[in-house]
């Protein structure tokens, strides 16, 4: 018998990560054509699901990562440096992230006189 709980179809609704959109609806939501897609996925900053019939598949985290290259790209930034900004961006925040992680434990621990 499986304990494991049943996956609803309502489930995937607020999952990031699932490929939901095709080519064509992700482009029309980023105001982006299919090519500017496809040029995104070969500097490899974003890399679509294919469905079983081969066509590529996006997530609206990849939707957010390829509308941030087309803000660059629209203001005159080519797009092989505009997916470097992002992936920069990205490891910038991580960095920064995990910066705090570390700091925040060592800053509980000073007492307020500074000792």
């Amino acid at each position: 018998m499986n304990s494991k709980p049943r996956e609803r179809p309502t489930d995937k609704f607020d999952d990031d990560d699932y490929p939901a959109y095709t080519m064509g609806r992700a482009a029309e939501m980023i105001g982006a054509t299919p090519a500017f897609l496809r040029a995104v996925g070969e500097a490899r900053l974003i890399v679509p699901l294919r469905s079983e019939g081969g066509h590529r598949r996006y997530s609206r985290y990849q939707l957010r990562i390829a509308a941030r290259v087309r803000e660059l790209v629209d203001q005159g930034t080519p797009i092989d440096a505009a997916c470097r900004i992002v992936i920069l961006e990205d490891q910038l925040e991580e960095a920064q992230r995990l910066n705090e992680e570390l700091r925040g434990p060592a800053a509980d621990a000073k007492q307020p006189d500074g000792s």
